[in-house]
């Protein structure tokens, strides 16, 4: 995602009390209500949820749409039981992250969501690649609404009813709250903490029954047939060694400022990778997401932005499997 800022949108629950937007990707919905830690807290307990109806959603019906995203996508799609929600990415065809999204079938129905701005350009895929496929493709922003549940967890609603959400779902919380809670479990976001190299392996998207992988990383199934981009995912797989490897860095809290979107993380004064999304956790202070070239020691110490930081491992720098255990 070269451009961070989302199309212009104003949810409905910006009028709610001590409401203050957020920026960038994020303007049109809450960064926060007022109270940042507490709102961490009441979304971990399952006392609130999180307005994310600025992501944009995309619908698939008819009766081909399951084997038609099996076979398009990093997922396994065929024989998706309806209300399971799932995942999934589409890649070039030398393996790069193009597409991500998560979604559910209700038997009729797949209702897909993939970040702000975004929708276009995956309906637009999806559409050209229909064929002769039983399948009809509609960008469905305007019709429905995500909100982030405990857990990470996700429902879709009626737009018409994302106002009245707080009396379904407990309180509204912001963004911010979201963002510390994704970040700690080592959750990327596509185009925030990916760039135009990203394959699968380097953040420990792809999973088989044995692998342990947590459910919110599941979403390249090395266990289905062909797609595009599957031999690059397939060949690191199986010889290990992927070029660069996601990381949570825990960051120096006595610095003043936390380090800035895409800026450089060094090491011995060499540029050794990027900062993705950065987040203040309500237990464990300043930290960040960042990809940093496979070959840098997880026991050392970096600079993100000038900002020291020690490096958490979340994905295997020999294997490239996440190694974080699930919520």
């Amino acid at each position: 995602m070269s451009d961070l800022d989302a199309p212009t949108y104003r949810s409905p629950l910006l009028d709610l009390p001590g409401a203050v937007e957020g920026e960038g990707i994020d303007r049109g919905v809450a960064a926060h209500y007022g109270a940042i830690s507490t709102e961490q807290r009441a979304l971990e307990a399952d006392k609130a949820f999180v307005d994310l109806s600025h992501r944009d959603v995309v619908t698939i019906t008819g009766p081909d749409r399951l084997g038609w995203l099996h076979s398009l996508t990093t997922q396994a799609f065929e024989g998706l039981a309806p209300g399971t929600p799932t995942q999934a990415l589409v890649l070039s065809p030398q393996g790069r992250v193009e597409h991500a999204f998560h979604g559910v079938d209700d038997g009729e129905t797949f209702v897909a969501h993939t970040e702000p701005g975004q929708g276009a350009a995956l309906a637009s895929y999806l559409d050209s690649m229909r064929f002769m496929m039983r399948v009809e493709v509609t960008l469905a922003t305007d019709a429905y609404a995500v909100l982030g549940l405990s857990g990470l967890g996700f429902a879709v609603v009626p737009r018409t009813e994302l106002a009245a959400a707080p009396d379904t779902y407990g309180a509204a919380v912001g963004t911010w709250a979201w963002e510390a809670l994704r970040i700690a479990a080592g959750v990327p976001r596509l185009g925030l903490d990916t760039d135009d190299k990203s394959i699968p392996n380097e953040y420990g998207w792809q999973y088989d029954a044995s692998t342990g992988t947590p459910e919110l990383m599941q979403a390249v199934h090395l266990a289905k047939g062909c797609y595009r981009g599957q031999e690059t995912v397939a060949r690191i797989h199986n010889l290990g060694r992927p070029p660069r490897r996601a990381v949570l860095l825990h960051l120096d809290g006595s610095a003043e400022h936390l380090p800035l979107h895409g800026s450089d993380v060094v090491l011995d004064g060499r540029r050794v990778g990027f900062v993705g999304s950065t987040a203040r956790h309500h237990e464990l202070g300043p930290i960040a997401l960042a990809v940093v070239k496979r070959n840098v020691p997880v026991e050392a110490t970096v600079l993100a932005d000038g900002v020291a930081a020690t490096q958490e491992a979340l994905v295997d720098p020999e294997v490239g499997l996440h190694v974080r255990p699930a919520l």
